[in-house]
């Protein structure tokens, strides 16, 4: 039997509150699948689980905050696996429901057996029949899980369990806050999202005097969906932001180096495929920035992981995380797994997915974590140059400006060309400014090929 603990979103995340549970004891479980919404100083994420089997008993409740590496719930094998006999609790890790002192079986009462003849419906004997009789339990609708499908005693105690919780009510985090706020029940209301999901505007309809859900923000901020209430977001991501940042200046000593890349051809080229091909596979500036970024890290790997136990570990591809501002203030920086692998409008569609779901707190945690080199651009805030901090463990950090307009020359001819300045700072204990230097040169020759990217 397996644990599905809190996970670990980001060097700077202590603990984490487990908002909604996405599924129920005995549902099954795929590697990957989301199973429960966890919410951390920086954003609401969809957690996944990483062992295929069974959701078992789940050992923390919605709302609870707990630190990382907690149980929070149990996993068992999948159906047909062979289960544990009963009886070697010793080997459990948590305690579980102690079985009933021992009664002896009653003399079987006269009348008429059931359909079969034995005297025992569904594989069950005296002693099950009389608990399943006190605790409530319907034995022809209870499938065991004993030898041959036998019931057994847990399988009596667990259905009694289920029977007096309350049905699970399906609602989005923010559906759950406003239900708080307003005083709604959510058992009353009708969900009319996804699988009958209860969202905010449901809650809102059924409040007290049919009070409406709040007037949907401008177009340009319709997907926002702030992980936190608006006055409580920032304070919380900006005290997480600074302690990661103390803690990068403080370990991590950093080189900057920075250089300015023609981006003529670039340019030239991206507005011709723009032109010629569908509107679904238009490019930003961003994508061949992104891309020329992935692809020189797979060139020089040694800016391309992790600074663990005094030691330099080489990432297992090349993952870049892109820092994303959130309308409620703060950031986050997702990952785009494989980044150098991805053709350039795989990347754009993938950038794009990212973006709105880290704006509308509907993250996984894969994309989340295990990021090998991260990236800022500030390009469309119309910075021309940003020196970043690195994130730590990684030993790198890229920044992108904006794509202007300066006065250039091109082989002794003074023109005006579109440049853009890309940086790198770097962990010194790591590589030093002349592995830099070839990463940054690495950049300027990809861009100058984007047919190529």
């Amino acid at each position: 039997m397996g644990e599905f603990t809190m996970p670990s979103l980001g060097a700077d995340m202590d603990e984490g509150t487990l908002v909604e549970w996405l599924v129920a004891p005995g549902d099954p479980l795929r590697k990957g699948d989301p199973v429960a919404v966890v919410e951390t100083a920086k954003s609401t994420i969809e957690v996944e689980c990483f062992e295929s089997g069974a959701m078992g008993r789940l050992l923390v409740e919605p709302g609870a905050t707990v630190p990382v590496g907690t149980p929070l719930a149990l996993i068992e094998p999948a159906a047909g696996a062979r289960r544990e006999p009963e009886g070697r609790g010793k080997r459990q890790k948590h305690p579980v429901t102690p079985p009933a002192p021992a009664e002896p079986e009653p003399a079987p009462a006269p009348g008429p057996e059931p359909a079969g003849g034995d005297g025992e419906a569904a594989g069950t004997g005296p002693l099950i029949r009389r608990l399943a009789e006190r605790r409530g339990v319907d034995l022809t609708a209870l499938h065991g899980t004993g030898p041959a499908g036998r019931v057994t005693r847990a399988d009596i105690e667990r259905a009694a369990t289920d029977t007096a919780r309350p049905p699970r009510v399906r609602a989005t985090p923010l559906a759950r806050r406003r239900a708080a706020e307003l005083g709604v029940d959510l058992s009353s209301v009708t969900g009319t999202g996804r699988d009958s999901v209860i969202r905010a505007e449901d809650v809102g309809g059924a409040a007290p005097g049919g009070a409406a859900a709040p007037a949907p923000p401008p177009p340009a901020a319709a997907s926002v969906r702030p992980s936190r209430p608006p006055g409580e977001q920032a304070p919380g991501m900006r005290r997480a932001i600074a302690r990661l940042m103390t803690r990068a200046n403080r370990d991590i000593p950093h080189y900057y180096l920075s250089t300015t890349v023609d981006m003529a051809v670039s340019m030239d080229w991206l507005h011709e495929h723009n032109r010629r091909g569908p509107m679904a596979e238009r490019l930003l500036p961003a994508a061949l920035l992104l891309k020329a970024a992935a692809l020189a890290a797979r060139e020089v790997p040694a800016l391309n992981g992790f600074w663990t136990d005094d030691r330099f570990t080489a990432g297992e591809g090349v993952h870049l995380g892109v820092a994303v501002s959130l309308r409620g203030g703060g950031l986050i920086a997702p990952v785009l797994h494989g980044a150098d692998t991805l053709d350039l409008p795989a990347l754009m569609g993938s950038l794009k997915d990212l973006v709105t779901r880290a704006r509308t707190g509907r993250l996984r945690g894969s994309e989340v974590s295990d990021a090998t080199l991260t990236v800022t651009n500030l390009g469309d805030q119309g910075v021309e140059t940003v020196f970043g901090v690195i994130h730590p463990p990684q030993v790198a950090l890229v920044g992108f400006g904006r794509v202007a307009d300066r006065p250039w020359a091109v082989d002794g001819l003074l023109g005006v060309r579109p440049v853009v300045t890309v940086t790198l700072s770097a962990d010194h204990r790591a590589t030093d400014g002349a592995v830099g230097a070839r990463y940054l040169t690495a950049v300027d020759r990809l861009l100058q090929k984007p047919e190529e990217l």
